[in-house]
């Protein structure tokens, strides 16, 4: 497994991540690429010195242009060597120690595309677990905002499942399924790339996966920020239109979430 982890500053969002894999995590078969994207900070190119003399299963490579989430880990697959890609935030933490081994017992599957995880939030409830097509709009998270330790509707927060599409914030994919579709479509600078992905590999003819068993703390946007900006919010709802130029008849009905269910709200019945 190539561990790909886009980077920026945040010495200790990347060190918190870090530390939840190496030595804990009980699949050990794995290389870990840090993408560096225009730190500022000296603190964090010492950072990088010391991982990379410290652990032989760490390396940083550089990409020198601007924000863009997609060409970001499409550079860092390009170099990648393992068999199995593992899209994942450096604001997350990998909490049980059986993640990567839950992760690829999935991905092997030959008829899985992409394997994603159930993220929860600092105060422990949930941010994912799995994303609904049309929900909110264009696409949304499940079961977002539940305690951790609430089953969701007929309990489908807590078992593995089919959705159209996962975050890419904890994202596993064959090398080979990934390269197969063209890599993430770097159209797609922030948002939206990975629910385009997913539907991608879904037309292609392979199935996407939730397992809530993998669980990890995502500190949401915390070291990127949130869109505000004029500028960030143009970005943002041109590719909310290209999505629906794109797949409109997904986020009419998506095949994995009754139509008879609000797209305001998940597992909602329609009034």
């Amino acid at each position: 497994v190539s561990i790909l982890i886009p980077n920026k500053d945040h010495v200790d969002d990347l060190k918190q991540c870090l530390e939840s894999i190496i030595g804990i995590q009980d699949y050990t078969n794995y290389e870990i690429i840090v993408i560096e994207n225009n730190s500022t900070e000296q603190a964090t190119f010492d950072y990088y010195k010391k991982i990379e003399s410290v652990y032989d299963c760490v390396k940083v490579i550089y990409y020198d242009g601007d924000f863009n989430y997609s060409k970001i880990n499409n550079y860092g697959a390009a170099v990648a060597s393992g068999e199995y890609l593992l899209l994942l935030n450096n604001d997350t933490e990998m909490i049980n120690k059986d993640c990567l081994r839950e992760l690829v017992s999935f991905g092997t599957r030959p008829e899985v595309g992409i394997v994603g995880a159930r993220l929860l939030y600092e105060d422990g409830t949930v941010q994912h677990a799995g994303v609904i097509i049309g929900l909110g709009g264009v696409a949304g998270h499940a079961f977002a905002g539940i305690k951790g330790d609430d089953p969701g509707y007929f309990a489908r927060a807590v078992i593995p499942q089919n959705y159209s599409a996962v975050t890419a914030a904890c994202m596993l994919v064959r090398k080979s399924v990934y390269d197969e579709v063209g890599g993430l479509d770097e159209l797609f600078k922030v948002a939206f790339n990975d629910v385009d992905f997913g539907l991608k590999l879904l037309k292609a003819g392979y199935r996407n996966v939730m397992m809530p068993s993998v669980k990890l703390y995502h500190y949401e946007s915390k070291s990127r920020g949130m869109d505000k900006s004029a500028e960030q919010l143009k970005r943002y709802y041109a590719e909310c239109d290209y999505m629906k130029e794109h797949w409109d008849a997904y986020i009419e009905h998506d095949p994995f979430y009754n139509d008879n269910y609000s797209k305001n709200s998940d597992y909602q019945l329609q009034e």
